[in-house]
């Protein structure tokens, strides 16, 4: 038969659960930290009932320590916010606005139509731009070299248009679009020289994936210590990016970054967008039909004032 020293100190609960799994977990983190710990469970009969982490008297403050800094790590590791992941009305709308416009001005400035020189007054060039014509950074946008060069914008818009439509509504969605593509456009015209002249509506592709990766870089949940899995929108969108915006010999490299950038920025001002504003048809409508008025105002000046 064992003997048990009447003088020996009996172990101290320092953690409850109802059941034997918890307490394992904890255990180990314990057994990580060279503290003596087991796992016991009142008799039956007893009034509690819970199962029990126990330690011996002199380890008791160190393992509280270490428990409470655990069970607070777990607590801070994800924090939900109130505001859940909305969906928008519109995308499609603005994808049919933005298809039916690049596609009747490629076909009216291969024709030239009305006799309005569209492909002479249309293109950005960097000189003229930084010498105030503007409006050559959005009818740039609604210009292309050839079919497969407005097919691929077509296919790649609608995408990342439709996406940009449901995070903020179809119509606030293309109007920042179309202003972070202007701006984008006006960027590459400040660092090119004057020379340089560039059209097509990629950079305003690119700037409708800065604006996702903006929205999706909005912090919906408090993670600490995943730095990877926190800037993983950028890092995705860095990518598509890379992939997609940088092959061709007449790819305009440096206007997809700068739409990119673009995008980033006036998508982290439209993140902050107040929900009654986006849930309400009446601004959608409004920032549709002025994403439309700029473009057709941009236009009315270039033929206005000529080559």
């Amino acid at each position: 038969m064992n003997s048990v020293s009447p003088n020996r100190p009996h172990r101290v609960c320092v953690f409850q659960a109802p059941t034997r799994r918890e307490c394992g977990e904890l255990r180990l983190v314990l057994d990580a930290m060279g503290i003596d710990a087991t796992i016991s469970r009142p008799p039956i009969g007893h009034d509690r009932v819970d199962w029990e982490l126990q330690v011996w008297p002199r380890d008791v403050a160190a393992a509280k320590l270490e428990l409470d800094a655990y069970q607070s790590e777990r607590a801070n590791e994800v924090i939900p916010l109130v505001e859940p992941i909305v969906l928008f009305q519109g995308a499609g709308w603005g994808i049919l606005v933005y298809a039916l416009f690049v596609i009747s001005i490629d076909l009216l400035s291969r024709v030239d139509g009305y006799g309005w020189g569209w492909t002479i007054v249309g293109p950005m060039r960097a000189g003229e731009v930084a010498a105030g014509r503007w409006w050559q950074t959005i009818t740039a946008l609604t210009l292309h070299a050839d079919v497969s060069h407005l097919a691929s914008n077509l296919l790649f818009g609608s995408l990342f248009g439709f996406l940009a439509g449901r995070a903020l509504g179809g119509g606030v969605g293309w109007l920042i679009i179309v202003v972070a593509g202007a701006i984008g456009n006006a960027i590459n015209a400040m660092v090119r020289t004057p020379e340089h002249v560039s059209i097509g509506a990629s950079t305003a592709v690119f700037a409708a994936l800065g604006i996702l990766v903006a929205h999706a870089l909005y912090p919906r949940a408090i993670e600490r210590d995943r730095p990877l899995k926190r800037f993983s929108p950028l890092i995705a969108g860095c990518v598509m990016l890379a992939f997609l915006g940088t092959e061709g010999e007449r790819t305009d490299v440096l206007a997809h970054v700068t739409g990119f950038i673009a995008g980033l920025m006036i998508g982290s001002v439209g993140r902050y967008f107040p929900r009654r504003w986006l849930e309400n048809p009446q601004v959608q409508l409004v920032a549709a039909g002025t994403a439309i008025a700029i473009v057709v105002v941009a236009w009315t000046i270039a033929i206005a004032t000529g080559a």
